[in-house]
């Protein structure tokens, strides 16, 4: 998640939003100031402050910061770190915050009234927000915000975050600037300052629970409904089996589904080239637009539908709460290599992209764990890759089906299963090099309750999902297809020239020199080029090869009919050799560089880079020369 950035009241009025993981404090921010932050059904999704602006009755508006959630002021990870530093004034570049909200789960008040307690002793004005208040209804918890507010001496109001118009107490609030410090009350006070963290701690859990006795709150209220789920869901058998069937209809679905749509998405950019090529004059401005832009951008465009369809079963299954559980049974399996089920949510947030799932290693409080983390994520399958792995896919394996069950999406279930066991094994074996990886570090993380996912956070989702591709498809991506035709095209052919006119070309010039080093992985001159280009996004390498075989076929043709044609001219052994390269090929640049920035130098990256092409080549020339034998 990228910072954003307010510029026009850079030194307004700010109120920050605090409050534990998981209580809806991201939900809230969106609600309040209109933004389309991500989030979900379990810890660790918010990482870094984000910012946003209240329009005020009056016509000025309010600075509003999101900061990622916290158990205590007492940061043990590097996002806990940012959220403190922010509330102490500690933070570069940001002023300490005029007001707070902290944001309370209403169904787990007596860890969510700790924080508050330490919030308080900030001194700064605070309102107390008990968020998920009809969940807190529908357990039969009887909240008195009055009788809270009186005890804790803050203002408390009830708000429901995922409801348009959840928030009108916390506005109201807002708007009666200059606020309120509130009365603090002798009883609370959990003791002179001099107190160490383990017993400030203590201190404060003893007056939660004097406070919950007083107001009859003290019961634990236990979600059935939850717990009956669970109940088969983290079984050590069935848990498992559970995920495995989970995740073979997720991939099944990314065939059987996407075929109505990918057609459409064809015979749409078939009928745009047919039309331009008619209704324009053989030009090279023409070329321009059939063979580079159309071929280029139309062979990435076609496969949106696949990819929104395997974000609409992330999404469904983060909202769900599920997410966190799948963690909870991988937790044995990663203590084996030497991590623990807390590197489980990055990983997985770089199953859409690794930039973000880099950015979530800051929930990781062990160093040691958060640089593992960081080094393995780029082995997980990103969406950048799966139109290179189903172009590949459609290409050399067989659409047969038996009982049902898709050969596509079995060979692409077990391309992810590779990526995520390519990443445990290099874990393993720096545990195995390092002392440090030897240690035991349990898992200690909050299992969320179990909610049904909402109509308006899916589509918003899914939106964001397709405009970020989108938007790589208008500008990265166009920028590299318009360079790829350029160095396909020109210089043009010598008169006496024997061979095809690109190979003459830059790009075949580029290419034939590269060949001579992938030339072992049966590679041609045309995949040596895609690779190359594939550096600064993999959804690049569609693009290239579909922009020279347009080139080639002078007619655009190759925008719809890549596959078939790759599948004519390359052999089964290249084909299956490209897609073992592709599940540790090295990552795109914008990846190296959010490791860069958290890991504090290019060291990191460095290794990534030379260990991922160690991989990748070996992985490749193994496929290539065992397949060649067949």
């Amino acid at each position: 998640m990228r910072e954003q950035r307010v510029h026009l009241m850079p030194r307004g009025t700010l109120v920050a939003l605090v409050g534990n993981p998981n209580c809806g404090k991201t939900a809230l921010f969106n609600l309040l100031t209109g933004s389309r932050q991500k989030v979900a059904n379990y810890a660790g999704a918010t990482v870094e402050k984000k910012e946003g602006r209240l329009p005020m009755p009056d016509g000025a508006a309010l600075r509003v910061l999101d900061l990622p959630g916290v158990y205590s002021l007492y940061p043990r990870s590097e996002d806990e770190r940012v959220a403190c530093a922010v509330l102490s004034g500690h933070s570069p570049g940001e002023k300490r915050p005029d007001a707070l909200v902290c944001v309370v789960d209403a169904t787990n008040l007596r860890r969510g009234l700790r924080l508050v307690l330490a919030v308080k002793r900030l001194g700064l004005p605070c309102l107390v927000v008990l968020n998920m208040a009809d969940l807190a209804a529908g357990r039969g918890l009887k909240i008195d915000p009055e009788a809270l507010s009186q005890a804790l001496g803050l203002p408390v109001v009830t708000s429901v975050a995922v409801r348009q118009g959840g928030d009108a107490a916390i506005r109201q609030w807002l708007f009666k600037r200059p606020w309120s410090h509130g009365a603090p009350v002798h009883e609370l006070a959990a003791g002179p300052d001099a107190l160490q963290e383990h017993d400030r701690i203590e201190a404060d859990h003893a007056v939660v629970q004097d406070l919950l006795r007083r107001l009859n709150l003290d019961s634990l209220v236990p979600d059935v409904l939850s717990d009956r789920i669970d109940r088969a869901v983290l079984h050590p058998w069935v848990g498992p089996v559970i995920l495995l069937a989970v995740l073979f209809l997720v991939f099944q679905a990314v065939f059987a589904w996407a075929v109505v749509p990918m057609d459409f998405i064809k015979s749409c950019t078939d009928a745009l080239a047919a039309a331009v090529v008619l209704a324009l004059p053989d030009a090279w401005w023409r070329d321009l637009l059939v063979q580079g832009l159309l071929a280029g951008m139309g062979g990435v465009l076609v496969f949106l539908p696949q990819i929104l369809i395997l974000f609409f079963f992330i999404l469904l299954l983060e909202e769900s709460g599920y997410l966190p559980r799948a963690a909870f049974l991988l937790d044995r399996i990663m203590g084996g290599v030497g991590l623990s089920g807390r590197s489980f949510i990055p990983l997985l947030s770089s199953f859409a992209c690794a930039v973000p799932g880099i950015m979530a290693t800051r929930t990781i409080a062990n160093r040691r764990d958060r640089l593992v983390t960081m080094l393995i994520a780029p082995l997980m399958t990103c969406s950048a890759r799966l139109p290179v792995y189903t172009l590949l896919i459609s290409a050399f394996v067989p659409a047969r089906t038996w009982s049902g069950l898709q050969l596509q999406g079995l060979v692409l279930l077990g391309l992810y299963l590779a990526g995520i066991a390519g990443g445990m094994g290099v874990a393993w074996l720096l545990k195995r090099l390092t002392r440090a990886g030897r240690q035991s570090r349990p898992l200690m993380m909050e299992l969320p309750s179990y909610h049904w996912p909402t109509l308006r956070s899916l589509a918003l989702g899914l939106w964001q999902r397709a405009w970020i591709f989108l938007r790589r498809v208008g500008t990265v991506i166009l920028l590299l297809t318009v360079a790829m035709w350029v160095l396909a095209s020109y210089p043009a052919a010598p008169a006496d020239a024997l061979g095809p006119a690109i190979e003459y070309s830059y790009a075949g010039q580029i290419g034939h020199a590269l060949q001579l080093l992938f030339a072992p992985l049966g590679f041609n001159w045309q995949i040596s080029v895609a690779l190359l280009l594939g550096m600064a996004a993999r959804e690049v390498a569609i693009g290239a090869l579909a922009t020279v075989y347009a080139v080639v076929a002078a007619d655009g043709g190759a925008a719809t009919a890549l596959a078939p044609m790759l599948a004519g001219q390359w052999s089964l052994a290249t084909g299956m050799a490209l897609l073992a390269w592709y599940i540790f090929a090295p990552q795109c640049l914008s990846t190296l560089v959010a490791i860069h920035r958290e890991s504090g130098g290019w060291k990191l990256p460095a290794v990534t880079v030379l260990y991922q092409l160690a991989l990748a080549y070996s992985a490749a020339f193994l496929t290539f020369r065992i397949l060649s034998l067949w």
